[in-house]
């Protein structure tokens, strides 16, 4: 079954929106990032936005070119990168950013902000790179 563009192209939308809000604190001090709690409530929504927005593509692309449901967010990203979809590492450390998800959704009175900084500022590149390894299927 072929991919839906339309449906993906509008996901990558989502996830280059949110990059772009989350981008503005790569230039914010880790102090004044936890100083503010606006910042910080943006932030994660913006991280929860962008990451829902790649597990929407990853289980579109798992059903449509794998035949397969994974049974979690974390193995859907792994599923990806075990069919040659998408780098492997790259698959390895959007799994986490999968189980960091669960963090941010089911345990939201407990969030390490200090951890969501260091995603800002070193790992939304991943998302990045899984939507320009995304486009190269389309």
């Amino acid at each position: 079954m072929k991919l839906d563009d339309d449906r993906i192209r509008a996901k990558l939308q989502d996830i280059s929106r949110a990059l772009m809000r989350l981008e503005r604190f790569q230039e914010t001090s880790k102090g004044d990032f936890l100083s503010d709690e606006d910042s910080q409530d943006i932030a994660r929504s913006r991280l929860l936005t962008a990451i829902e927005a790649a597990l929407n593509i990853c289980y579109h692309i798992n059903a449509r070119m794998m035949k397969r449901v994974p049974e979690d967010y974390a193995e859907c990203f792994r599923s990806l990168g075990e069919g040659h979809l998408i780098d492997r590492g790259l698959a390895a450390r959007l799994s986490q950013m999968a189980q960091f998800r669960n963090r941010l959704v089911h345990l939201y009175w407990d969030i390490d902000y200090g951890q969501v900084y260091d995603i800002i500022q070193h790992d939304i590149k991943d998302l990045k790179d899984f939507s320009n390894q995304v486009l190269r299927l389309l």
